[in-house]
């Protein structure tokens, strides 16, 4: 039997007291090998959609909001990048080692409580490096996130 290193497993949940000081930059890995590099302006060239009412639910930092974040979905980026390859599911793992795996289901058919993004912008400003710059937002996320 192989093992394979997966890096959501187990699922972090450990506050993160001092935001990461990498660029916002990410790397957007697609079947077959190909990589992209992604950049807030790349983001910010995808249709803009807003989610209102999100709380940020976070292990050792309590709760907070509501707010509204903005940004690009998920699936638009993904879809605009993966040339129509087959895909089952999305990664993604922030620099300081936090992430989710979410299935191409919840993608194409997002929760009522919106849809999953890439948020650049919160209450109608640009994201601060302190709020991460560039924010996976999973609305149907319940638990501590």
């Amino acid at each position: 039997m192989t093992h394979t290193h997966d890096p959501l497993r187990p699922h972090r949940h450990d506050p993160n007291l001092e935001p990461p000081q990498s660029p916002p930059d990410f790397v957007l890995a697609l079947p077959g090998g190909v990589e992209r590099v992604v950049t807030v302006e790349t983001l910010t060239m995808l249709p803009h959609v807003t989610v209102p009412n999100c709380y940020i639910v976070s292990t050792g930092h309590g709760t907070s909001g509501p707010f509204a974040f903005s940004g690009a979905r998920l699936l638009d980026l993904i879809d605009h990048h993966a040339e129509d390859q087959p895909w089952s599911q999305a990664e993604a793992i922030s620099a300081d080692g936090f992430g989710n795996r979410i299935v191409a289901d919840e993608l194409r058919n997002p929760d009522p409580a919106g849809p999953i993004l890439l948020a650049y912008g919160i209450d109608g400003r640009a994201m601060t490096r302190a709020h991460g710059l560039v924010r996976l937002v999973v609305p149907s996320e319940r638990d501590d996130a």
